[in-house]
Parts: C-alpha cells; structure tokens; sequence
C-alpha cells in the first residue's frame, strides 16, 4: 500500500507544531505508520518514539510511579537521537520529588530538554495507559504545555503524536 500521501500530511501537521492522535482498530497500520514517519523525522528534528505496550498490565495508582515508568522509557529512546549523552544522562537522572511535585518535576524535565532541541514525541499503545486516571494527568500537563509554548511561556515538544485504538477525546 502506497501511504506516502498519508505520511506527507502527517509530516505537515509535525512542521505546524501540532499535537494530535492516530487511531484506528487494530492491525489497520498504526505502527507502521509510526516507524516510517520517524524515518521521515528524525534528518530534521529529534524523535523520541516509545511504545506503553506491555506498560498496561502494571497500574499506575501514583504520578510518581507513572513516572518513574515514563522517564527511563523516554532516555532508551534518546540514545537513539542526537540529543547529547550528556543530556540523556541529565533526563535519566532523578531528584527526590513528592508525589504532588512529580507532574511539575516531569513538566521542568520537559522545559529544560525542549529547549535545547526540536523534539517530536511519538508514543505508539498510548491506551494500554489510557483506563488510568494517572495517564490522563499526563495528558493534561502536555496540554497545558502546548497552550503556554504557543503563547511564548513555555519550552514543549514540538509535536506530540498519540497512536492506539481508541481516540484519546473519548477517555474518562
């Protein structure tokens, strides 16, 4: 199947700084589709691809534990970008944060990263986290990240792409 007509308007949302969802049932191409848009990427710009598969068996009761999860996931990912070693050790690396601190430590994490780089984010089985209040908190600090970089207050990725099957407008 030729999806090159689907990869160049997906590349043109990436270029306009949006943040958007992929999602459709499964076996319909999804990380297909991941795979070959990071190829497309990543001679422009940092992508830092990660996958929750396997992730949604283990539950989440905390944003720390989500966390915790989340940032080593993220620095695998980086090494396969060039983003510093220096700075994917300075990702890796934890302080000591409380639970109601760990969103905002994560968001800091995120600033100091974004701006030193042009990253993409890409989580493909975004909704094997998605039944979980935790996850849903994550989401709403790249939204409000989004909303403060396009008002010139904030450092974010450029472009954030969730894909899964079912539409992340439909979670609870």
């Amino acid at each position: 199947v030729d999806t090159s007509a689907k990869l160049e308007y997906i590349s043109e949302l990436v270029e306009k700084r949006k943040y958007f969802t992929i999602n459709r049932s499964r076996q319909y191409g999804k990380t297909t589709t991941m795979s070959l848009l990071k190829k497309r990427l990543r001679s422009r710009m940092q992508v830092i691809s990660i996958s929750f598969e396997g992730v949604g068996d283990r539950p989440f009761s905390t944003n720390k534990e989500f966390i915790k999860m989340l940032i080593p996931r993220m620095a695998k990912a980086m090494k396969f970008t060039d983003i510093s070693a220096e700075d994917v050790e300075l990702w890796r690396s934890e302080s000591e944060y409380d639970e109601a601190a760990a969103v905002e430590y994560l968001s800091d994490k995120i600033t100091e990263l974004c701006e030193k780089y042009e990253i993409v984010l890409m989580v493909d089985e975004m909704d094997k986290c998605s039944d979980n209040q935790v996850f849903l908190n994550f989401l709403g600090m790249l939204r409000e990240k989004y909303l403060l970089r396009n008002a010139g207050k904030d450092f974010t990725f450029k472009s954030v792409i969730l894909a899964g099957v079912y539409d992340v407008k439909n979670l609870k």
